[in-house]
């Protein structure tokens, strides 16, 4: 406990410059920006963390010549950003629930997510929360630890810049995210797509059968045991993936540090 006290003391400015870019992350991140995770913990983790990092880092805030309130916001945005990667990640399980949804006739089906209080597509909270347990499993919050403190390599304190290069792969994130998205509904999709072929054939053939009665509980039921069958599936894609999530934030430092 003295040490910590002794840390805070000794190295303040320092201390505050840490916990706002662990904050940064902690505010965006899916892991620790949950609405379920109660307050103290995650400023209680923020605080231990930062503690944990100013003790580590020899650098002096003074030397910087930067005003302290620019060196905040600067702060703030790298933790931000870092944090909004792996937001984009796992938004792309919404948009994979909001495919599959539509087309197996859940569309209008919304529910609330009591992790960010947001209306999200049924299927979409299902594959967020399966994805979310299966990166708890490979210690997916260690990663983002873990590029907290390689921020520090890449980014030192007061040299964030916004460059072209960031501005454009930030852009392609985004469009990464729908590409996921699409990717992991293809089994569903495609499932559906040949049973509307299919209902299309028994229409033109057997025109007094009521499409309708038929049809929609049919492609519930066949969506659901193609969910179930694609599962294996779905684990494998979100494994890769996250490979891919850990190399563009890896990227994305390097780019910070050529800037």
């Amino acid at each position: 406990m003295n040490t910590f006290i002794e840390v805070i003391i000794n190295k303040y400015e320092l201390f505050l410059i840490v916990f706002v870019r662990c904050s940064g992350i902690f505010l965006v991140s899916p892991f620790f920006s949950s609405q379920n995770i109660p307050n103290r913990f995650k400023v209680g983790l923020t605080f231990f963390l930062s503690i944990i990092l100013t003790s580590t880092l020899q650098i002096s805030v003074s030397d910087l010549e930067i005003p302290m309130i620019v060196l905040i916001f600067k702060e703030l945005l790298v933790g931000s950003i870092i944090g909004f990667i792996s937001y984009i990640f796992f938004s792309s399980f919404y948009v994979m629930g909001q495919i599959v949804d539509m087309n197996i006739g859940f569309g209008m089906i919304n529910v609330v997510d009591p992790q960010n209080r947001i209306q999200v597509p049924l299927m979409g909270n299902f594959y967020y929360i399966l994805a979310f347990l299966l990166l708890l499993t490979i210690d997916g919050h260690h990663t983002i630890i873990n590029s907290i403190v390689d921020s520090y390599e890449f980014i030192p304190i007061g040299a964030f810049k916004i460059t072209e290069n960031i501005a454009y792969f930030i852009i392609n994130l985004i469009s990464k995210m729908f590409i996921l998205g699409f990717r992991l509904s293809m089994p569903v999709f495609f499932t559906i797509f040949l049973l509307d072929i299919l209902l299309g054939i028994l229409v033109r053939t057997i025109p007094q059968m009521n499409i309708f009665v038929v049809g929609l509980p049919l492609k519930i039921f066949i969506g659901i045991i193609a969910i179930l069958i694609s599962i294996p599936v779905f684990n494998g894609i979100v494994s890769n993936s996250f490979k891919e999530l850990i190399e563009d934030i890896n990227i994305l430092l390097r780019f910070f540090s050529e800037g």
